[in-house]
């Protein structure tokens, strides 16, 4: 099933978010905009900005402010990925060309600032002081997270509760925005706030934790990326922690981080799909999705609720 299928009341109204970023294509510099094409028109699933636009039909759904809110979070989302093609030196994101395959690494770091630019001119849109404080904190929220798995790359140190401070700060952090955002901007109660943003933190964790498994189980060509390329890039996720958990001594993870070679990574590769730790990282990513619905409670009895609680699903289930 395609995630939008499952936006309900607020599939139509992101086409408004998807006229930003068309607008920011057909800029007075032509090779920008062609840059801003490759990032812009990936088909990208647009799971953050839809979740800003369903938090905020629990209060005052205007979307004048919400639709800016919803650019900016998808805009910052975007540039980080930029970034991220950069320091892996990435020439495909999900089977498409990326711009630093097309262009100079200096220009594409320049185009993810641009990126992060255009986000916060959207969030200023929202004329919310609290949302644009959100905002920053979670820039430098994200960037701490972004800057802890770089320092750590091929470091078998590393434990379950370092992977969780990471991920909770690289991506589930920009998930609770998201939803807390939309709460903010619709001026809703403080208590239904919080719970959007337990419910966004959440969606977020369950949503890395199932990333990190579809690395290992994934179709490639769905993926769009090989099989086991984070741990390729000495990035450790909740399998191989798992993993190492279990044969702390010696492992093919610790092996392959010691020499990487690439009959090394698909030894390690090949011990984590066979040790059960696939299904224990599920288990971790389920806790964290009822989580995130047991959040939605406090919240009125709406059909957008469900529509929430029907993501979380989608997104245990997904394969790419």
């Amino acid at each position: 099933m395609r995630t939008q299928a499952l936006y309900g009341a607020v599939q139509e109204d992101l086409s408004l978010v998807e006229d930003v970023f068309e607008s920011l294509k057909h800029g007075d510099y032509g090779p920008l905009g062609d840059m801003l094409d490759i990032v812009l028109s990936g088909g990208g699933k647009l799971l953050r900005p839809a979740l800003a636009l369903l938090s905020g039909r629990f209060g005052h759904y205007d979307l004048d402010l919400l639709v800016p809110l919803a650019a900016s979070v998808e805009l910052l989302h975007t540039a980080t990925l930029v970034h991220d093609d950069v320091i892996d030196q990435a020439s495909t994101r999900r089977g498409r060309p990326t711009v630093n395959s097309s262009f100079h690494n200096s220009t594409t770091v320049m185009l993810g600032d641009y990126l992060f630019a255009h986000a916060a001119d959207q969030v200023v849109k929202t004329d919310n002081l609290r949302v644009v404080r959100l905002f920053s904190d979670t820039l430098m929220i994200m960037a701490k997270g972004e800057i802890r798995q770089d320092l750590t790359a091929y470091d078998s140190r590393q434990t379950i509760r370092d992977y969780l401070q990471r991920i909770g700060g690289k991506t589930a952090s920009l998930f609770a925005t998201a939803c807390e955002g939309g709460a903010i901007v619709s001026g809703q109660p403080d208590e239904w706030t919080q719970a959007f943003r337990d419910y966004g933190y959440n969606f977020g964790m369950a949503f890395q934790v199932v990333d990190d498994i579809l690395d290992f189980t994934g179709d490639p060509d769905a993926m769009g990326k090989p099989v086991g390329s984070d741990l390729e890039q000495g990035t450790l996720t909740l399998p191989s922690l798992l993993l190492m958990d279990r044969s702390p001594k010696s492992n093919p993870i610790q092996k392959y981080f010691t020499r990487p070679s690439r009959e090394r990574l698909a030894e390690a590769i090949q011990a984590v799909l066979e040790f059960g730790v696939i299904q224990e990282s599920y288990e971790m990513a389920r806790d964290f999705s009822q989580r995130a619905n047991e959040a939605l409670d406090l919240l009125p009895d709406l059909e957008d609720r469900q529509t929430l609680r029907d993501l979380t699903e989608y997104i245990l289930g997904r394969r790419s």
